[in-house]
């Protein structure tokens, strides 16, 4: 137990209902699973678990709260989020509109790897994921803590690690489901507008960050 911690039940509990939440990055894992399996939802949720812990090494070594502090940075970060989101919600459009069998071609393991990019640049450009950090994870420091940025460090892994387990869950679960339903039309319905809603979310997403200002 590092030293300086505490609470750490409500910690994990606030952690899990936080994960459990609906977002960006759940719609990309069920997306995935959906279309292209359980290993398709593991990546990406790997992916968005690589991206978060980031943010938590960032904020630990300082590096968020200078983000944060510097208005063109941020901003600068926030429209390179919101483009990537906009330009993913436009490809999951297209892939909606595409032919349905497409979706269920034998997927070449560096599609995989394409997912948990995917996944960890969701994550990874979101700036409203480094305040998160800086806003909830210190709660559970205690002031006179003797090392602060291990302890951060230490909530954010636990974190990321339950948030993790939370979308393979969800891949895993959103996967068995894509194989009770099978090959047939209705399955391939589904799989083609769950790419357009998720399209749509994405590309609403991206649009909203753009034009927040990031800080509210």
């Amino acid at each position: 137990m590092i030293e300086g911690i505490h609470d750490w039940p409500l910690f994990i509990g606030a952690g899990l209902l936080l994960n459990l939440t609906p977002g960006a990055d759940m719609a990309l894992v069920v997306r995935s699973a959906a279309a292209q399996g359980a290993r398709a939802g593991a990546a990406a949720a790997l992916g968005v678990g690589a991206g978060c812990w980031l943010h938590t090494a960032a904020a630990a070594l300082g590096l968020s709260a200078l983000l944060t502090g510097s208005p063109a940075a941020f901003g600068a970060l926030r429209w390179l989020g919101a483009a990537y989101l906009v330009w993913l919600g436009l490809g999951l459009l297209r892939a909606g509109s595409a032919h349905p069998a497409a979706s269920r071609e034998t997927v070449p393991d560096l599609a995989w790897r394409r997912l948990f990019v995917q996944g960890f640049l969701t994550n990874a450009l979101n700036p409203k994921v480094a305040l998160f950090f800086l806003a909830f994870v210190p709660q559970f420091i205690a002031a006179d803590a003797p090392h602060k940025a291990l302890a951060f460090i230490a909530l954010g892994t636990v974190f990321v690690v339950n948030a993790t387990l939370v979308n393979l869950a969800i891949a895993a679960g959103t996967a068995a489901l894509r194989r009770r339903l099978g090959n047939g039309s209705a399955s391939l319905r589904l799989g083609r507008w769950l790419n357009r809603g998720v399209g749509a979310a994405f590309i609403a997403l991206g649009l909203k960050l753009a034009l927040d200002d990031g800080r509210t």
